[in-house]
């Protein structure tokens, strides 16, 4: 294995870890210590790149950290039991000498975790916390996102994130245990945010805003395991959440093909359909055809059927854009937004051709939130182009190219700008850049 991947794949065990860990340790130390039990998951990550630096990778890496997670927990307890209260339930446990280490270790069994991870999901989501802030604390407990790559997330500046997060655990510090998730009625309550967190940490992986690079498949893997454990609980295999593990995994199959053998963004008409992957597809058809159940119609099941249509089309071209514009007509109902208006006037393009896209892009209400987002500038840009108008194709390209946000977009964008000056106008090929993605040809 390269160093690079090896590097990946640590990255990747540290996020899947992170928040297993977290919850666990938390439901040992209590809410209150909540800060306690990130410190001591830091610890454990820290001691594991200093002796795999040396030793290398161990057999089973996280048996490896969670061994260390326990020694340094019971060395925690151990020194601060005088000074600390844990969690009320299994305070007087953790005072003995007698019992410490069997009670930390029951409860950092494999299916204590497992509960306890979505105990510390449904409580990040407090009614007390705004719903911003409930996913900001998903993103950096639960799945290991430090304050820049939550910041991302949101757009948000770094000492803005910081501060919200903060906030925010001292709210969940006044907790005195984690959620019970047996609650039915406080768990429905609370399941729309855990919905809207998992969404936007798959987007983030999917299209973020990362200024290294447009696509981090890892936190896509994070975003559908987390949301795997949500349809694992009864109160939580509902329509809505099918219908976002469906569109997660719709999407995910294409994510092979996002780019080429030279690393280079590609569009949804270059992408070899083939190489998608179809295991995925199928999981995704599947949990959609589960959410037609009863009569819920979130956004979630609208942008899956989206996905659906371009997963099922053999080809760009035969592509159904009408039923796709209308399905963004719903959607504009539903969840009305800048960037879901830009969705639509794109399918209109492929549709009913450039004009009518680039009427539709002007209709937009509220698009001066889009200025800075490159693909608003490209999807003119490309219409242009269909329209023969090189000049003005290359001034939109040109803006595209100044708001781009990674090496991979502007790369790119590059690209496109250059063909302002090699392809035939009458012949310029429908390049869609599905704004939703953030990436050109997404659907």
């Amino acid at each position: 294995m390269s160093a690079a991947g090896s590097v990946a794949n640590i990255d990747h065990l540290f996020r899947r870890q992170h928040g297993q860990m977290v919850a666990a340790l938390t439901r040992i130390f209590g809410m209150h210590n909540l800060k306690l039990a990130e410190d001591v998951v830091q610890d454990a990550f820290c001691r594991a790149l200093e002796i795999w630096k040396v030793r290398g990778l161990p057999e089973n890496p996280a048996a490896w950290l969670m061994t260390a997670a326990k020694n340094r927990a019971l060395d925690a307890i151990r020194r601060e039991r005088t000074a600390r209260n844990f969690a009320p339930e299994l305070d007087r446990l953790l005072r003995s000498e007698w019992t410490v280490a069997s009670t930390v270790n029951e409860n950092l069994g494999a299916g204590a975790i497992r509960d306890d991870l979505l105990r510390m999901m449904f409580s990040c989501c407090d009614p007390a916390i705004s719903e911003e802030s409930q996913v900001a604390l998903i993103l950096n407990i639960l799945c290991g996102f430090g304050v820049d790559e939550v910041a991302a997330a949101f757009v948000s500046a770094h000492d803005a994130m910081e501060k919200r997060i903060t906030r925010a655990k001292k709210i969940l510090a006044g907790s005195e245990s984690l959620f019970e998730v047996n609650s039915a009625g406080e768990f429905a309550t609370r399941l729309p945010a855990v919905h809207r967190a998992l969404y936007l940490l798959f987007n983030e992986g999917y299209h973020g805003a990362c200024a290294e690079t447009a696509m981090r498949s890892e936190l896509c893997r994070e975003a559908i395991r987390l949301t795997r454990e949500v349809l694992t609980h009864p109160e939580g295999a509902r329509p809505a959440s099918f219908a976002l593990a469906a569109l997660m995994c719709l999407n995910a199959a294409r994510i092979r093909t996002r780019k080429d053998s030279s690393v280079n963004l590609q569009t949804l008409s270059d992408q070899d359909r083939s190489q998608w992957d179809h295991g995925l597809i199928a999981e995704g058809l599947r949990l959609l055809e589960c959410s037609a159940s009863g009569t819920e119609l979130s956004q979630f099941h609208v942008e899956a059927a989206i996905a659906a249509a371009h997963a099922n089309a053999p080809s760009t071209d035969e592509t159904d854009w009408r039923h796709v514009v209308s399905l963004y007509d719903i959607l504009m109902q539903i969840r009305p937004s800048p960037v879901v208006a830009l969705n639509r006037a794109i399918a209109v393009g492929q549709s009913e051709g450039p004009e009518r896209g680039l009427m539709a892009l002007d209709a937009i209400g509220g698009s001066e939130r889009l200025a800075r987002y490159p693909f608003y500038a490209a999807a003119r840009a490309d219409f242009e182009l269909r329209l023969g108008r090189r000049d003005a194709a290359r001034r939109h390209f040109q803006d595209a190219l100044s708001a781009a946000r990674n090496p991979d977009e502007r790369r790119y964008l590059t690209q496109r700008l250059a063909a302002c000056d090699t392809l035939s106008p009458c012949g310029a090929p429908a390049r869609k850049h599905h704004a939703r993605t953030g990436a050109p040809g997404e659907g």
